[in-house]
């Protein structure tokens, strides 16, 4: 099976061995240090630059202007949302729902002529009657 070198697949192997002999370099350079006697030190790697950093104010501005962008782009400047408190049932609505619920099955338990529930024509156990007789 003979393979076709490609530009790409020659370029990624030029590189691979470049990187190579940067580790290789390093090694005989921590090699030569301790020959010397001295300690070996990190090679000084190429500085890529600094990155600076942002005001707290700086980015504050930044924030609002992209607040901004969003709100034309939604079509209405609407303030930050709030978030609403969330809303709990009460007793009373939760027992109507109940209530309407059992209605509901009833209603059609008696449409599919059925009987009105399993649990009601069961006899309790010996347990809870002895419970009850307590």
């Amino acid at each position: 099976m003979s393979t076709k070198l490609t530009p790409e697949i020659i370029t990624a192997a030029i590189e691979g061995f470049e990187a190579e002999r940067r580790r290789i370099d390093e090694q005989i350079t921590e090699m030569r240090a301790m020959l010397n006697g001295a300690q070996p030190k990190a090679a000084a790697a190429p500085e890529k630059g600094t990155r600076r950093t942002m005001s707290a104010a700086g980015r504050k501005r930044i924030a609002e202007a992209q607040r901004k962008r969003w709100a034309a782009l939604k079509g209405a400047s609407e303030p930050a949302m709030t978030q609403t408190p969330k809303r709990k049932l009460s007793p009373a609505g939760r027992a109507a729902i109940v209530a309407a619920l059992k209605k509901r099955w009833a209603e059609k338990r008696a449409a599919a002529g059925k009987p009105q529930s399993v649990a009601a024509s069961k006899a309790p156990h010996k347990k809870t009657a002895a419970r009850k007789a307590a």
